[in-house]
């Protein structure tokens, strides 16, 4: 498990894809806890395993799958990918769950600046767009962001300077795929809307019965 915190860049040293398989060979920089064999890292939002470190890198086996369906296979020796390495127990959860099970691709509609940020809209298959939830959590490429304004074909995230310049956010350019991988509360509440698995109605006097909601106490009764 993730919390969609990138922590480092890593520059891709290679890049193969086989008939049924791949792999990725990332060069960074040393990490403050030593990498071991067989960690988790998420790569561009994808959570995979650490199989081997030499002098070229970090290296790691990617199914072919992992390739179609992200935007792995589009990338070139020479790019950068976001890395962060899997939560432990105690550490700070500073974004959100993330899982590294990618539910697809977006693309780069555009991006503009705004004031000292960046706004980056995205477009997305319905699919996927059923998933967002305006002021809700979405990873982008592994950056844990807040959707800022959302449409019915788009969504749109703000980026600040510190997170443009430390993540792959500053190599984005219109038309580029994006990783996505939606909230995922949201995906278990879907899943039970689907199979008809949710609550009856949910009206406001069950909301306030429940104790989920309170009437505003008025001056009178605080007395």
């Amino acid at each position: 498990m993730f919390s969609g915190i990138v922590q480092k860049k890593g520059e891709i040293v290679q890049h193969d894809l086989a008939e049924k398989w791949g792999k990725v060979v990332l060069r960074t920089d040393a990490w403050d806890r030593p990498l071991e064999i067989g960690e988790s890292i998420a790569i561009q939002g994808i959570c995979l395993t650490l199989t081997k470190m030499d002098h070229r890198g970090l290296h790691f086996d990617v199914l072919r799958e992992t390739f179609e369906r992200t935007n792995l296979g589009d990338k070139k020796t020479g790019q950068f990918l976001n890395m962060e390495r899997s939560l432990r127990w105690g550490d700070t959860m500073g974004g959100h769950i993330v899982i590294g099970h990618v539910d697809g691709t977006g693309r780069v509609k555009s991006i503009r600046p705004v004031g000292r940020d960046w706004a980056f809209e995205f477009t997305a298959d319905p699919r996927l767009m059923d998933g967002m939830v305006f002021k809700g959590s979405v990873s982008v490429d592994g950056v844990s962001l807040t959707i800022a304004e959302l449409t019915e074909e788009s969504f749109t995230i703000h980026i600040i300077p510190f997170t443009y310049e430390h993540t792959t956010f500053c190599d984005l350019k219109p038309g580029d795929a994006v990783n996505l991988e939606v909230d995922l509360l949201g995906k278990f509440v879907r899943r039970l809307v689907e199979r008809g698995r949710f609550p009856g109605e949910i009206t406001w006097e069950e909301l306030r019965r429940t104790g989920l909601i309170q009437e505003p106490v008025s001056a009178a009764e605080e007395i």
